[in-house]
């Protein structure tokens, strides 16, 4: 028994087997391109500026996904070993830069999966004040300074702690510190002024989605008969095939992004959570 998840076993044997025939996270990787409108954010973003809410766009990305994870819960599943878990928990991977400086540290937001678009919006924010400082202050970089202040135990550390996870055995305190042990990965290229692109997702830890928000553009859709050009944020989307099908994926994705054309919808706590009907 994992200390982040719930082994799966009544899922379709299909992703059994694609287990042992895609062993690595990397061997099973399918990516795919979101375009997501920018004019329903930014009206929405505007109107709630008057209000006094000052709303980011990556507040409405993850409360776009984590409402899309309600209803679709095999996007909180994992492969460790050749087993499918279902993960007890939400925390999102993000990478925040420091105040001052041109890298950045990677750590770890908690949500709820009945968390609004504001209680997303003001967790994402006390994570960034919180992360923005110039002291090594958080879990991970606390993991990652202890494996480097002995020389040789990073060599020596890394196989163990993979063997560990593989096995079961990682302590609930590393896994709350790794960065690669997530329910998502996400960074906004947009940021700093760059395209979106498919970022990998780590054959260590857990995470099986990873999104990067790009600069913005123009795509091309029929209306009415023309071709017109609608500006779009887009939104680079690698996934772990292994944890569902690619019509699940499609679905969830369909309804992600109905969700980003209303982000009224958001306001409110989901009216159903769906428990993963493979446990």
């Amino acid at each position: 028994m994992r200390a982040d998840g719930k082994r799966l076993k009544h899922c379709d044997p299909m992703y059994t087997v694609a287990g042992h025939i895609m062993r690595q996270r990397t061997d099973a990787m399918n990516m795919i391109t979101i375009d997501i409108p920018c004019e329903p954010m930014q009206k929405y973003i505007n109107a709630a500026r008057k209000e006094g809410r000052h709303i980011s766009h990556m507040a409405l990305i993850l409360a776009a996904y984590l409402r899309t994870m309600a209803k679709y819960p095999f996007l909180n599943r994992f492969l460790v070993n050749c087993k499918a878990y279902s993960r007890n928990e939400i925390k999102i991977g993000m990478v925040v830069l420091k105040s001052g400086q041109d890298d950045g540290t990677m750590s770890k937001i908690a949500l709820e999966i009945t968390d609004t678009i504001d209680d997303v919006n003001r967790k994402i924010n006390e994570y960034v004040e919180f992360n923005r400082t110039t002291e090594d202050n958080n879990s991970t970089e606390k993991l990652i300074s202890t494996l480097l202040s002995i020389p040789g135990l990073l060599r020596v550390g890394v196989p163990i702690l993979m063997w560990l996870d593989k096995h079961g055995l990682l302590p609930k305190s590393i896994i709350d510190a790794s960065p690669f042990h997530a329910s998502l990965g996400i960074t906004n290229l947009a940021s700093i002024k760059t395209n979106h692109i498919y970022h990998h997702c780590y054959n260590f830890g857990t995470t099986s989605v990873f999104m990067a928000m790009g600069n913005a553009r123009e795509v091309p859709r029929r209306h009415r008969g023309e071709i017109v050009f609608e500006k779009c944020m887009p939104i680079g989307v690698v996934m772990d095939e292994r944890i569902c099908s690619g019509h699940d994926f499609a679905i969830a994705f369909r309804y992600f992004s109905k969700m980003m054309e209303d982000p009224t919808l958001l306001e409110t706590p989901p009216e159903e959570v769906v428990t993963d009907p493979a446990l």
